[in-house]
C-alpha cells in the first residue's frame, strides 16, 4: 500500500510534458503541447498536453488523463504500478511492504513474462561477460564484428550457452516457473514430452526493448562458424501475451529521443545494422528484422517523427523491400525516401567504413523521393506498352493512397514530368484509383455492419411483447419502455485506495445532468456565487458553489446515484472552510486515483483551450448556469419517477385498487413537472 502523502509527492514531482514525452513527440502550440495520440491510430495531431494542469487529453478518441494515468493506459498497468514507474523514473522512495520474489512471480501472468524475460536478459548478458564460453565464444564473435563494449552495454547484448538445459534448469533454480519459461518462448519442450530445451542455446543474444524499455522478446543468431548449411540464421522469440512481432521495432527505446531529436527516421532491416549505425553516431535508427511494415509499427514512428528513410542494401531483395513499405507509410501520412546502398554493402557494413558525417551526407545526396525510386525500378529498361501501363499503374495507385490532396497533386505534376503523361491523363487514373478504393472501404463497411447486425439480433420468439401506451387523467400520453426499470440509487461508500481502479481508463458514458453538475464543482466549487444573502432569520450567509448546490439538493433529500459524486461534493464543502481552497487543482491532483481521474475526464475538454480563448463566466452566469442544472436534475429525476411509476401500472395487472393509487402518485408527480418546468423557462429565484 503506497501512503496518500507518498502518491501526492510523485503526482507533483511527475511533469506531464516530461513523461508524455518519452512516448510520444510534443511539440509547443501556445500554452499547451500537441502530437499524436498514442492511443488511436492518429493521423493529424490531436493529443494536447496541459502543462498548467499536469494533463493530457485526445480530442478525438477522448483518452487522457494525468501523469499516472497516462503511464497506466500506456503500459498497462494497474495504478499502483503506475505510481511505482513514475516514482522510479522521479528518483521517489516509496516506503511499502517489499514483495518477495514468489509474490512478485505470483502477480499477473503479463507482468510476470515480463520479469522472466528481465531475468534472461540479466543472464545473458552475464553469461556473455564473465563465462568462460561467454567470454571466448560470444565476446569474440561481437569482437570481431568491431562492437564496442559501450554498445553492448547499451544493446543489452548477450549470449546463450551451447548446453540446450543450462539457462531453463538456472531459470528453474531461481525459482522461475515453468510456464512462463515456456510462454515467453524462451524455453521449448518436444512433442513427446521431456524436459525444457532453450530455444536460443549456442547463439549471441539481442533483447528487444519496447518504447518504455521493457525486454519483450529475444532475437538469437546462430555464430558464423555454424552458418554454413543453416538456413535460418537467426531464431526470433514467438508470439506472446507481451510481444507481436509486427507490433515492435528493434532499436526503438534506444532510438525514439534521437528520432524526436533530427525529426527523421532511418528503417533499416537487421540487428546488426541499427548497431553498427549507433556506434557510427547515427541513432535515430530502427529496424523492422525482414518482416513487412505493419500500421502498428508505422504508428509507433509516427508519434515521433513523420519523415522517414528506408535504407537498404542495393541487391534484389533490398529493391522488393523498400517497394513493399512504400504504399502502406504514405497511407499513414508518412514522409517517404528511399536510399539503396552500393552493391556489396548493407548499412552495417557501410557504417563500419564510414563516420557519421560521411554516412549523413552520403544519404543526403543518394536518398530519393518514393515517385523517383517506383519509376526507376519499375520502368527502367521496360518497353513493353502493356508492361509500362502496368508499373504507372501502380505508381499512380501509390500516390492516391495519400490523404493530403495538394501532396498528391505535386506527385501527379512529378509523375507527369518523369513519365511523359499529361496531368490531366494521370489526375483521370488518379481519381479512378481513389474511387475503386473508397467503394471497396464502403462495401467493406456495409459487411461488418451486416455482420454486427446479425451477431446482435436476438433469437427469433425471444423478443418482449409490445406494450401499450398509458393514458394519464389529464391526458398525457406515456410511452412504454419495454424493459424499463425504476432507477435506483447505488449505496454510498468509501472506496480503498485501490479499489475498482482500471487497469486502463474507459470511455466514458452519455454525459448526465449529473456529471455537468459535478464538472461545475470541480472547475468553480470555491467560487461564491450569493454573498451575504438575508435568510428569513435574519441572518446572512455566503455561499459558494459546492454549498449552495448541497443546500439546494438537501431541500429535497436528493443526492446522486453514483457514489463518487456524492464524496466530491461532500469534499468539496468541507475542504471550503480552507482558505487557499481550489477545486480544480484539489480534484485533479487528488491521492485517489478514480477520484482524480474522474476530475480530468470531464474538464479536460475546456482545460486544453488557451487562457485567450477558455470562458470565464461571471457571478451571475455562473449562479444562472448553477440553478438551471439544478432544475434540469430534478426534472431529470421526475422523469425517472414517471418511468418507474408506469411500469408499475403495467405490472398492476388491472388490479383496480393499485391503480388507483399509482395514478394518484402520477397526479402529483406531474405537478411537480409542470412547476420544474415553469422554472426552467421563466425567471428563477436564488434562495428559496
Amino acid at each position: 500500500m503506497i501512503d496518500s502523502l507518498t502518491i501526492e509527492r510523485i503526482k507533483e514531482a511527475a511533469d506531464i510534458v516530461d513523461v508524455v514525452s518519452e512516448f510520444v513527440s510534443l511539440k509547443k502550440v501556445g500554452v499547451n503541447y500537441r502530437g499524436l495520440c498514442p492511443f488511436h491510430n492518429d493521423h493529424t495531431p490531436s493529443f494536447y498536453v496541459s502543462p498548467s494542469r499536469r494533463t493530457c487529453h485526445c480530442f478525438v478518441c477522448g483518452e487522457g488523463g494525468d501523469s499516472v494515468g497516462f503511464i497506466m493506459r500506456h503500459e498497462q498497468l494497474d495504478y499502483p504500478e503506475a505510481l511505482r514507474w513514475l516514482a522510479r523514473r522521479y528518483g521517489i522512495e516509496i516506503k511499502e511492504r517489499e514483495l518477495s520474489d514468489e509474490q512478485k512471480r505470483e502477480q499477473s501472468e503479463r507482468e510476470a513474462l515480463y520479469i522472466v524475460n528481465q531475468w534472461a536478459a540479466d543472464y545473458f548478458a552475464n553469461i556473455l561477460k564473465n563465462d568462460i564460453d561467454g567470454r571466448a565464444i560470444g565476446m569474440q564473435y561481437f569482437r570481431q564484428r568491431g562492437i564496442r563494449d559501450d554498445i553492448i552495454e547499451k544493446f543489452k547484448l548477450g549470449f546463450c550457452l551451447s548446453d540446450r538445459s543450462a539457462m531453463s534448469a538456472e531459470a528453474i533454480r531461481k525459482g522461475y516457473k515453468e510456464e512462463y519459461l515456456i510462454k515467453t518462448g524462451l524455453c521449448y519442450k518436444k512433442d513427446g514430452g521431456g524436459g525444457l530445451i532453450d530455444r536460443f542455446a549456442g547463439r549471441v543474444m539481442f533483447p528487444w526493448l519496447g518504447v518504455s524499455g521493457k525486454v519483450v522478446a529475444f532475437g538469437g543468431r546462430v555464430l558464423d562458424a555454424r552458418t554454413k548449411g543453416v538456413a535460418q540464421k537467426y531464431v526470433n522469440s514467438p508470439d506472446s501475451d507481451i510481444y507481436h512481432k509486427d507490433h515492435e521495432l528493434y532499436g526503438i527505446f534506444q532510438a525514439k529521443k534521437a528520432i524526436a531529436k533530427e525529426n527523421l527516421v532511418y528503417m533499416v532491416e537487421g540487428y546488426t545494422d541499427v548497431i553498427s549505425m549507433h556506434q557510427c553516431g547515427i541513432e535515430n535508427v530502427v529496424a523492422n528484422s525482414g518482416t513487412a511494415l505493419s500500421e502498428h509499427q508505422i504508428h509507433i514512428l509516427h508519434r515521433f517523427t513523420p519523415n522517414i528513410v528506408l535504407l537498404y542494401d542495393g541487391d534484389a531483395a533490398g529493391i522488393k523491400a523498400a517497394l513493399r513499405g512504400t504504399d502502406m507509410l504514405l497511407k499513414e501520412g508518412m514522409n517517404v525516401k528511399v536510399m539503396l546502398l552500393p552493391d556489396g554493402d548493407d548499412p552495417d557494413s557501410f557504417a563500419r567504413k564510414h563516420t557519421a558525417e560521411e554516412f549523413r551526407t552520403y544519404i543526403e545526396e543518394h536518398q530519393t523521393d518514393f515517385i523517383a525510386f517506383k519509376t526507376r525500378v519499375l520502368l527502367d529498361g521496360v518497353s513493353d506498352p502493356h508492361k509500362r501501363a502496368e508499373a504507372i499503374t501502380s505508381i499512380i495507385k501509390s500516390v492516391s493512397v495519400i490523404g493530403d490532396p495538394i501532396i498528391r497533386a505535386a506527385y501527379i505534376q512529378d509523375c507527369s514530368a518523369r513519365l511523359g503523361f499529361t496531368e490531366q491523363t494521370l489526375t483521370a487514373k488518379l481519381n479512378e484509383e481513389i474511387r475503386t478504393a473508397t467503394q471497396e472501404q464502403q462495401r467493406e463497411e456495409q459487411r461488418r455492419e451486416r455482420r454486427e447486425a446479425m451477431a446482435s439480433q436476438p433469437p427469433q420468439g425471444s423478443g418482449a411483447p409490445e406494450l401499450p401506451p398509458i393514458i394519464l387523467p389529464d391526458g398525457e400520453v406515456v410511452a412504454p419502455e419495454s424493459n424499463s426499470q425504476p432507477t435506483t440509487a447505488l449505496p454510498t461508500s468509501t472506496p480503498s485506495q485501490y479499489a475498482t481502479q482500471p487497469t486502463r481508463p474507459t470511455a466514458r458514458k452519455k454525459t448526465t445532468v449529473a456529471d455537468l453538475i459535478i464538472r461545475i464543482v470541480i472547475e468553480h466549487g470555491e467560487e461564491v456565487i450569493f454573498d451575504n444573502v438575508e435568510r428569513e432569520d435574519g441572518k446572512s450567509i455566503s455561499l459558494n458553489i459546492a454549498q449552495y448546490i448541497k443546500y439546494d439538493m438537501g431541500q429535497d433529500g436528493l443526492s446522486f446515484s453514483e457514489p463518487l459524486y456524492n464524496r466530491i461534493l461532500d469534499i468539496a464543502v468541507e475542504q471550503s472552510k480552507e482558505k487557499d481552497f481550489k477545486a480544480g487543482r484539489y480534484f485533479t491532483m487528488h491521492p485517489d486515483y478514480e477520484m482524480s481521474s474522474l476530475a480530468i475526464d470531464l474538464t479536460n475538454d475546456v482545460a486544453m483551450i488557451s487562457d485567450s480563448m477558455r470562458p470565464n463566466p461571471s457571478t451571475d452566469e455562473l449562479r444562472e448556469q448553477v440553478n438551471h442544472l439544478l432544475l434540469d436534475y430534478r426534472n431529470e429525476y421526475i422523469n425517472q419517477q414517471m418511468t418507474g411509476l408506469a411500469a408499475r401500472m403495467r405490472a398492476a395487472n388491472g388490479d383496480a385498487e393499485k391503480i388507483k393509487q399509482i395514478m394518484a402518485e402520477m397526479r402529483e408527480v406531474q405537478q411537480v413537472r409542470r412547476a420544474i418546468a415553469k422554472r426552467i423557462g421563466g425567471s428563477i429565484s436564488p434562495l428559496r
